[in-house]
């Protein structure tokens, strides 16, 4: 066991939501794969589970990343 953690790198003022434990910090305290951000306020970084669904539909949803072409979907 390590007697020294090593720190995340931020910036103050960075925001970011975690997703372990469900809640805003100021700078990275949880580990890259347990957070989103950086947000530039805590009012975005409370809302970033929304953003990135918005974002999700908005990519699946663009026509530059579709399987199929758009003329042979009208097909079936």
């Amino acid at each position: 066991m390590s007697l020294f953690k090593k720190r995340t790198q931020g910036k103050p003022g960075e925001w970011y939501y975690c997703l372990e434990h469900k809640k805003v910090e100021e700078g990275p305290d949880c580990p890259g794969e347990d957070r989103l951000g950086p947000y530039a306020s805590p009012d975005e970084a409370r809302h970033a589970m929304e953003i990135a669904r918005e974002r999700n539909l908005e990519w699946e949803n663009d026509p530059r990343w579709l399987d199929t072409p758009a003329d042979e979907s009208d097909k079936d």
